[in-house]
């Protein structure tokens, strides 16, 4: 890959990519703003922060790979045939979407599924998008949807969970670590992780079978990876299992109690010494001048938990229920926050 694109050829090729996906984005954005009556428009000041943040997040992503952190062809990896092929279906499902929004319809879910097995905060259609978690549909056009969202940095922000994952492998000298993704989604995280740390054991919990199933097909080329449809506040893991786990974009989706359950059982299931690496939407206290984005993201998608979530700092949450070590710091519109499980103290003898 390096012979094909020396230093300043690969940096271009990967600013083109993401001015394409921003272009596009904007005018989905437009497109939504227009249907769904958004008046508000942001300051100057909320938008000269956010593209500061924006070309900051880009530098960083390149200054990873530079350092070796994880390979180039990261850079390049969104499958943008796939989406591109997707895109007429997104757009059609559109105007379901609206009318669901303004109906405040967020019990608009499949028929066919047992909402019974599912904790009552989940049984709802979030962003109204269609069958919320709950289809086939939902999961293959789910990836899309957020790349769109987040002006294709959705992956980008993802792999940011990387670095300090490879570094506390090689501090602790880990040659094959067991690493497990709380809320993996379609995948799109765990298949980055493989790429940086190809001798690692994935593992990957998600709610949905659907979610779980999408996920499976992204991950066919990997040999050592499983993944189980169940709940992250009971996880059925044994404890201190893994060395290292992740979790991005679920806590802003979780009620307060839940997001303190599912931060005791990443506790409960890593190892003493484990490392724990959160990513989701920035908090009050640490937004800044994208505080408007923040607070319009919650009035206009269906996010419930939102609004108490950027209230409810996750650094904050992760001592409380006895992280180590807890650090937290700005990432574009998200917050990284990692942290260690203490290790036993020990006996005197």
């Amino acid at each position: 890959m390096s012979a094909l694109f020396p230093l300043p050829a690969y940096r271009a090729r990967y600013r083109a990519q993401q001015t394409a996906l921003l272009l596009q984005s904007l005018v989905t954005h437009q497109l939504l703003r227009v249907v769904l009556g958004m008046r508000i428009v942001p300051n100057d000041a909320a938008l000269a922060e956010v593209r500061r943040r924006y070309f900051a997040l880009l530098q960083r992503d390149l200054a990873n790979v530079e350092v070796g952190v994880y390979p180039r062809d990261l850079l390049f990896q969104m499958p943008i045939g796939d989406y591109a092929r997707k895109l007429p279906m997104l757009m059609r499902d559109l105007p379901r979407v609206f009318s669901r929004s303004r109906r405040g319809d967020f019990k608009d879910l499949p028929s066919e599924v047992s909402l019974e097995d599912y904790p009552p905060y989940f049984r709802r259609n979030f962003h109204w998008q269609t069958d919320g978690y709950l289809s086939r549909r939902s999961a293959e056009l789910y990836d899309l949807g957020v790349e769109l969202l987040f002006l294709g940095t959705a992956d980008i922000m993802r792999r940011q969970v990387i670095p300090p994952m490879v570094r506390f492998a090689a501090e602790q000298g880990l040659t094959r670590p067991r690493i497990l993704d709380v809320a993996c989604g379609t995948g799109r995280t765990l298949s980055q992780i493989a790429r940086a740390l190809p001798n690692a054991k994935l593992y990957g919990l998600d709610l949905s079978p659907y979610y779980v199933r999408q996920a499976g097909e992204c991950l066919t080329s990997l040999d050592d990876v499983s993944l189980v449809a169940d709940n992250a506040e009971a996880m059925p893991f044994s404890d201190g299992w893994f060395d290292i786990v992740t979790c991005t974009y679920l806590f802003h989706e979780l009620p307060r109690n839940a997001r303190r359950n599912v931060l005791a059982e990443i506790r409960r299931v890593l190892k003493p010494g484990g490392l724990v690496v959160l990513e989701d939407s920035a908090q009050q206290e640490d937004s800044g001048a994208v505080a408007f984005f923040l607070e319009q993201f919650s009035a206009e998608f269906h996010e419930p938990f939102y609004r108490d979530y950027l209230e409810d700092d996750l650094a904050s949450v992760a001592r409380e229920v006895g992280f180590d070590s807890v650090v937290s710091e700005p990432c574009y519109v998200a917050k990284l926050v990692t942290a260690n499980k203490a290790r036993a103290p020990a006996l005197a003898v």
